[in-house]
Order: C-alpha cells, then structure tokens, then sequence
C-alpha cells in the first residue's frame, strides 16, 4: 500500500467517538427505519450502495421476517407519568414487541417486564424477533419502586411485510480478489456492540481510500445473523472472491484486543492478525473459533469456509455492561477505537502486501552493490537491517514463501522486508 498514513490518533479517535454519540440514540432492530436512519448517517462518510430485500424472501434456511417499526411506547401509572418510556431510551422496549394498548395491574404486567436484579441501575437489552411478545425492560430499582394498582401500557408498533436493509461501500484494489470487512447494525442504543465496529469500519473504508490497495475492499454493514446470511444468499455465486474477512465489533472498550481466529484456523487473515499483534507488542489474546458470536459464524459456515475472523477488545458477554444501558459512549473511548483502527489498518497493510516472489538471479548471491542496491543504504540507520532484509528476500524467494512467511523466519519487521522486496523488484531481481 501507499498513502500518507494515518491522521493524529487523537483527532480520528475523536471523529469516531463523535459518530457513536451521533449514533447512539436510533432505535435499531434487525429491520425498520432505524436501520435505515443508521446507514444514512454513515453515508455522510462513506458512500453507500443500500439493499431492500423484500419480506418472505428465501436466503439460504432462512426467511426474511417482517419489518418492525416503532413510534412509542410507555408505561404509565395511574396518574398518567411514564414510569418507562420508549423516549428516553430504545432500550426500555423488547426488540420487535407486537403492539398493545390495555390497563392492567402491576401483578399481571410483571410477566411482561425485564430487568437485571444484580444490575439494580442498569436496564437490559432484550428481543423476541421470531415470536410474538411485548414488553419492557427497566431498571430492577425502578420497578422495585412502583405501587401496586393498574397501569397503562402502550406499544405503538408495526409488524408488517416490508423489508430487510443492509449496506455496502466497495473501495476499489489492482486486483478484483476481495477482502471483507463486516460489522452488524441491528442493535439499539448500545454504544460497544456494536457502534464501536461501526465507527471503526467507516474510519477504516476511508482511509482505504486514500491509498492504492492490493485487494477490492469490501465493507458490509447488516443486521446480525439474519443481515449476514442474506449477504451470502445474495452473493453465493461470487463468494470465491472472497479471499480473507474480518468481522469488527465491541471495538471501543477499555480491555485488551482479543482476535478470535476463522473455523479454518490457518487463513491467512489468521496468520496476518496474530503476527500484527505479537509484533505491535500490545497486549492481546487470540482466541479458537467457536460456532457462537458475531457473524463470522456465519461466513465461516461449512459450505462457504470463509477465511474470516473476528477482531475486538473484550469480546461479547465478558464485559458486565454487555447488553445493558451501562454500553454507553462514556464506557468507550476515542483512544480504544483509535488503537483498534490502527491494527486493522497494520493488518490490512501486511495482508495486502504479502506475496510470492521467485528470485531471477537464483544461483549464487547476486551483487546487489553493481545495481546500486547497497548505495541507496547509505547514511540510513537502518541500513544492517535493511541489507539483511534483502537477503532473507532473495534466499527465500522461491516462489512457495510470502513475505509474511520471511518476516517471520528472519524475525525482520515487515515493513523492512516489503521494503527490501520492493527494491529488488525493481532492481529487476525478483518478479512476482
């Protein structure tokens, strides 16, 4: 790759964070005009190709559900106050609630009402997509508050046929093999997981643009699950483009980076991450593939095998504030989506530019300083380095090494070793 590298930390940590709080608000679901709202907003910094997949359809097990939208919803006592509302959160309703209007007491709303009794303050994040349910999720100290006697219950929904929505922004590469960057937008007011991955992704397809890639960057923006199996329906017939993925989400918090690897193990996007990591000195963990988590599940399917993985910082369900209000934009911070976009765009470099080369001078050591080769070193200070990098390229250019595979057995830094790849290339010593 070439470009000018990343902006200040700082100011692209701040512009992310600044999208999450823009985003926060938006009741999103796996359908509606949430999603809709979402994508349009992210179209101000990338530009977007949407796709409305029309209710009932097919996609591979699958069916496209009916779409949800929601205008209100609340919880009133007797004397008309919302004890919960809809207004000042999207997480004081279940996901995709049926609507209702009726007057009960507190004893039969119970059954209809969610809370987190070891969280007293925290509301939860709950859904009922593919069975038909209402409710509300609270505060267990709110309800542990509220009078007995009757209450007015209102959900001002739809569930009707419609549409499935997902986006996605293509940045064009010198080869037309695809990697793919995924992140789902199908979750309400949690800033974490996943408007983190959201925010990183877009930061991560607009600095793409700004250089030359090897490879065709895909980036896809999708409801979880359902948004990533209509993606591979749509596109089983091309998915031998796909060469290496990546699934970005809870990008944002305080923990470690942890790279959960492909079902595959030994993709190259596997091998890619854990050197990115291990080199960046950065306190990691790479984890197994489980058939559990985000949508790499998904692209790693038996029948597509997908290289793809997943990137985060504390992964899902191993953060108390997972799936509850407290995944706020105070829980992240620009600084941890900043590092996050920084190994994406390190591992992104060292994918796109690790490639084969055959050695044209192959018998005996070329003299490197006839073609200028030692001179262009001179005065550099890494210049030991940067000689040794060109003779770990010639001896192992062989046609079945990568760079990658170079670096790591030179224990050279990657960078150096392109590098040493890129002057021999053109001194005419290599070819690809």
């Amino acid at each position: 790759m070439t470009g000018t590298g990343p902006r200040p930390v700082t100011a692209v940590g701040a512009q992310m964070h600044a999208l999450v709080e823009r985003l926060y608000p938006l009741c999103r679901s796996i359908t509606g005009d949430g999603v809709r709202a979402t994508l349009e907003i992210i179209g101000e910094y990338v530009p977007l190709q949407v796709h409305e997949v029309a209710t009932g359809t097919q996609v591979l097990d699958w069916t496209v559900p009916q779409e949800w939208n929601i205008r209100d919803a609340y919880v009133a006592d007797s004397a008309g106050n919302r004890v919960v509302d809809f207004a000042e959160s999207s997480l004081h309703v279940l996901g995709y609630s049926v609507p209702v209007s009726a007057t009960m007491p507190l004893a039969e709303l119970r059954a209809h009402l969610h809370t987190l009794p070891d969280q007293p303050s925290w509301v939860p994040y709950r859904t009922s997509y593919y069975t038909p349910q209402w409710g509300f999720c609270l505060a267990q100290e709110t309800l542990d508050a509220l009078p007995e006697g009757d209450y007015e219950v209102r959900v001002d929904s739809t569930l009707a046929d419609g549409h499935l929505t997902y986006a996605e922004h293509v940045v064009p590469g010198q080869v037309p093999d695809e990697v793919i960057v995924s992140c789902h937008v199908c979750h309400p007011s949690l800033a974490n997981d996943n408007l983190t991955g959201i925010a990183v992704a877009t930061f991560l397809a607009r600095a793409l643009a700004r250089e030359t890639p090897y490879y065709t960057y895909r980036f896809i923006y999708a409801p979880g699950t359902i948004g990533a199996i209509t993606w591979l329906a749509r596109n089983a017939e091309r998915i031998d483009r796909v060469k290496h993925g990546l699934v970005l989400a809870c990008a944002g918090d305080p923990g470690q980076l942890t790279y959960k690897q492909s079902r595959r193990g030994d993709a190259e996007i596997d091998r890619v991450l854990r050197y990115v990591l291990a080199a960046s000195e950065r306190p990691h963990r790479v984890a197994e593939f489980t058939p559990y988590g985000y949508d790499e599940r998904q692209y790693c399917s038996p029948g597509f095998n997908l290289g793809v993985g997943s990137l985060s910082r504390t992964p899902y369900a191993g953060y108390p504030e997972y799936h509850t209000s407290a995944d706020n934009p105070d829980f992240v911070s620009p600084e941890a989506m900043a590092d996050t976009l920084s190994v994406c765009r390190e591992a992104f470099d060292v994918l796109d530019r690790n490639r084969r080369y055959v050695n044209l001078s192959p018998y005996g050591e070329p003299q490197l300083g006839r073609r200028g080769l030692y001179d262009s070193l001179g005065g550099r200070s890494d210049a030991v380095q940067a000689q040794l990098a060109m003779l770990w390229v010639l001896s192992l250019s062989d046609g079945e090494h990568g760079l990658l595979d170079i670096a790591e057995r030179s224990a050279l830094p990657f960078g150096a070793v392109a590098a040493a790849a890129d002057a021999l290339h053109g001194a005419g010593l290599i070819k690809e």
